[in-house]
């Protein structure tokens, strides 16, 4: 069997992503986490051979700069970057890092499985393109990088006050960004944002 650590931090993005190893017969979930800083730490007490690491994972820690460190001290263990940010720039950090493949959770050409198992046999598997994605009126490539980053705060349920926090930006910052998304999806409120992001965020080919 394949070992496999999954490190994500949202309960329903587990959730898909283990459901698709328990429907393998030759992978099994070794071990799951919530913070990409652990992750070295969890491969060097139990036997990890696969890496599903999602890019942004709590406490803001990044998946890539995790996977680089994991890559440069235990080269063999294989990783996957699993996201639904849409930003360009990570497919070039990912493959900078080391990273053995990357895979879109909502827009992905092929299953999660597939990729696994290519990435197992020694395949790099990388998106051609960033794929778009439509957040109501809006497509994702009209969203910036940092309002993709205080959506996917929003949706852990974080206050104004906590984002900025969290992002090093001042409230007034998060209230314009947010302002500035309501005026491109055309909604007008938090909920209703929020709702569209979570359903687009983790919906899984095949599941």
């Amino acid at each position: 069997m394949i070992n496999v650590l999954l490190v994500e931090d949202t309960k329903m993005g587990r959730d898909c992503i283990s459901g698709y190893i328990k429907s393998s017969d030759h992978y099994t979930l070794s071990a799951v986490i919530t913070n990409a800083g652990m992750a070295e730490m969890t491969c060097m007490r139990m036997p990890i051979d696969l890496i599903l690491m999602d890019y942004r994972t709590e406490n803001n820690e990044d998946g890539i700069s995790a996977s680089a460190v994991i890559k440069r001290n235990m080269p063999k263990i294989k990783i996957i970057i699993i996201t639904s940010m849409t930003s360009i720039d990570l497919i070039d950090r990912a493959r900078s890092a080391g990273v053995d493949s990357f895979w879109y959770k909502e827009a992905g050409d092929e299953e999660l499985l597939t990729v696994m198992d290519k990435t197992m046999a020694g395949e790099s598997i990388y998106p051609d393109t960033t794929p778009v994605i439509q957040i109501g009126n809006a497509a994702s490539t009209e969203v910036t990088p940092m309002q993709l980053e205080i959506l996917r705060l929003m949706v852990k349920g974080y206050s104004n006050p906590a984002i900025a926090a969290e992002l090093h930006i001042s409230v007034n910052d998060v209230k314009w960004h947010i302002k500035e998304l309501f005026e491109k999806t055309g909604y007008t409120n938090r909920v209703s944002l929020v709702g569209d992001v979570i359903n687009k965020e983790f919906i899984v080919p095949g599941l």
